[in-house]
């Protein structure tokens, strides 16, 4: 049965898209199935994909799907797609705010929500109460893992800093960073980054 991981914050401009890309085109590289489910109504990824299958040449580039939905009504969607079709993940880009009611059933049908953040004031007071935000829906969801994720931190950061920066979360904060490098902004919903690895095993391994 598929897992669902979604990416959630209470604003834009965390690393919600960037790091769902990564992530979804790292498992279909790795031969796992998935699908990524895109909530912003702009549909960046569906467009980019469009663009680079038609760049690639379709009929030959092996890709997975990339759907568009809205926050009101993703929740009923993927537990469709959870139940109709053979999938290892299930990727979630998130748009809403984490007090809206989409995002609360988001939230009761994932198995993990990932929230990336840098270490700047304002993205840690986001991510301290989008974290708060979500306190209820995993007490209706016990299953659910609430991640953090480092995100845009710069390369001579110590993961000593990002702890203490970030140890007053409740919530798992993963043992790994991604880096502000063009490698990562600058993605492909085809090629996977092989630096973004590293960010994979570490969800994944807290995942199960």
């Amino acid at each position: 049965m598929a897992k669902i991981i979604s990416f959630i914050s209470r604003k834009g401009g965390t690393g919600k898209t960037t790091n769902a890309i990564n992530l979804a085109t790292a498992l279909h590289h790795r031969g796992n199935p998935v699908i990524l489910v895109e909530t912003d109504t702009n549909y960046t990824l569906t467009a980019l994909r469009q663009m680079e299958l038609l760049k690639a040449g379709e009929a030959n580039t092996p890709a997975f799907e990339i759907l568009g939905s809205h926050d009101s009504q993703v929740a009923d969607e993927l537990l469709r797609i959870k139940q109709n079709q053979n999938l290892d993940f299930i990727v979630v880009d998130s748009a809403g705010k984490t007090t809206d009611e989409g995002i609360k059933k988001l939230c009761l049908v994932s198995d993990a929500v990932v929230v990336p953040t840098s270490l700047t004031q304002n993205d840690l007071l986001v991510t301290y109460q989008t974290i708060t935000d979500l306190a209820p829906a995993r007490a209706l969801n016990p299953n659910l893992k609430i991640m953090v994720l480092p995100n845009r931190i710069h390369s001579f950061t110590r993961m000593k800093t990002i702890r203490e920066s970030l140890s007053n979360l409740d919530a798992i904060v993963l043992e790994v960073m991604v880096p502000q490098k063009n490698v990562f902004v600058n993605f492909s919903t085809l090629a996977p980054e092989p630096e973004y690895e590293p960010v994979v095993n570490e969800l994944l391994k807290n995942l199960t």
